[in-house]
């Protein structure tokens, strides 16, 4: 079932669908990650491409859980961003195409909330 969109706002972002699919930089044009469909209850992402554009994301739904803070890591399988709890892909971030990104991200399962921040 498709779910409705509370907030969506994309700075300097685009998607390849309404709340999911692949993430483009709006200036180069490349691709800088990929969002899970259904697995995801909230993103806020910060980021600096390596063309040196700034973009964010932003996105819930109107069944969206407020969620906890996590202090728990998430866990990388096949380039992926998985929750630990189980192991469901969340989100994948292109580190190669990003020169920084700062993000937290809620897990529509376990309503834990992780958060990732690289600064190169």
């Amino acid at each position: 079932m498709a779910r409705i969109l509370k907030k969506k706002e994309l700075v300097n972002t685009r998607l390849a669908t309404n709340y999911g699919g692949w993430m483009y930089c709006d200036k180069c044009g490349e691709n800088i990650g990929y969002l899970c469909y259904s697995t995801y209850d909230k993103l806020e992402l910060n980021y600096v491409c390596n063309c040196g554009s700034k973009g964010s994301t932003l996105l819930y739904f109107e069944d969206s859980k407020l969620g906890k803070n996590s202090n728990d890591k998430l866990v990388i399988i096949k380039n992926r961003f998985c929750c630990p709890n189980d192991n469901e892909p969340l989100i994948t971030l292109l580190d190669k195409k990003l020169a920084s990104y700062k993000m937290e991200i809620t897990c529509k399962n376990c309503e834990s909330v992780y958060k990732k921040e690289i600064n190169k």
